[in-house]
């Protein structure tokens, strides 16, 4: 088994205990083949300078399991959709939204009981920052 440091330079090695620790069942056939490093960039990230991590403060999307402290990955190149989560500008602060856009009218909802849908009366009047794509919930 081998460890790898987020920091792509380094190499650790993995406690002596690891693999005895780590067994929950069945050992992988392809546990020997494999000597890559995680690259969370090429798992999560379609556009890297387009992508931005944002940090939620708050727990209006709590019903989508988006927690207050959790980081999202959010993609400003990304067309926002009916039904997507956004990050939009509301009053001149960020708010993750889940978008909603029925004919004329657009809703940005929150996923909480308590939190009122705003409203937006003209499209001109919403800006969207960016879609979120990934939520990196803290456990």
């Amino acid at each position: 088994m081998a460890v790898f440091s987020a920091d792509r330079s380094r190499r650790t090695a993995p406690p002596a205990e690891a693999d005895a620790a780590a067994a929950s069942g069945f050992p992988s056939p392809a546990r020997d083949y494999f000597d890559g490093r995680i690259d969370l960039n090429r798992h999560l990230i379609r556009d890297p300078t387009s992508t931005y991590v944002v940090r939620v403060e708050g727990d209006s999307m709590a019903g989508t399991g988006i927690c207050n402290g959790d980081e999202l990955i959010v993609d400003r190149s990304l067309t926002p959709r009916d039904g997507a989560v956004v990050v939009a500008v509301v009053n001149g602060e960020l708010a993750v939204r889940r978008l909603l856009l029925d004919g004329n009218k657009i809703l940005l909802r929150a996923e909480t009981p308590g939190y009122p849908d705003i409203e937006v009366s003209e499209p001109s009047e919403l800006s969207v920052w960016g879609v979120v794509t990934r939520c990196l919930h803290h456990v």
